[in-house]
């Protein structure tokens, strides 16, 4: 049993740390955004329908503050400001790629379930 304090929070098992840092609605879409490339603000938030500027700012300090994304901000005018992925969120790939395994089998799993039903309902008879 694993009892580590980060930011002043008790962890009893590494599935939590994990679940606390990148867990949550928008954090993983985000993460998974940056993977290939560096985004702009508005680019992340064209990308990911439903979420406010004020919580993707939110969304985005903490990523930052945990140390997974870093916020590049250009002294230009207009200026601009890069999100990507800091080497340390690189290492987050390997779970977000088996989130998208899984959720894509869970996907055809049921889609085929879909099928079934469909089939089952269109005949009266279970096949």
């Amino acid at each position: 049993m694993v009892n580590e304090a980060q930011n002043n929070k008790h962890y009893h098992c590494p599935v939590e740390v994990t679940l606390d840092v990148i867990g949550g609605k928008w954090k993983p879409l985000i993460l998974w955004q940056l993977r290939a490339e560096k985004l702009r603000f508005s680019g992340l938030k064209r990308s990911m329908q439903g979420i406010s500027p004020k919580m993707l700012t939110k969304q985005l300090r903490e990523l930052e503050g945990d140390g997974l994304v870093l916020r590049e901000a250009y002294p230009e005018i207009p200026s601009r400001v890069e999100y990507s992925l800091t080497e340390f969120g690189k290492t987050v790939l390997p779970v977000l790629d088996a989130l998208f395994e899984w959720g894509n089998g869970y996907l055809e799993r049921e889609y085929i379930l879909d099928k079934n039903e469909e089939v089952k309902t269109a005949d009266g008879i279970s096949h």
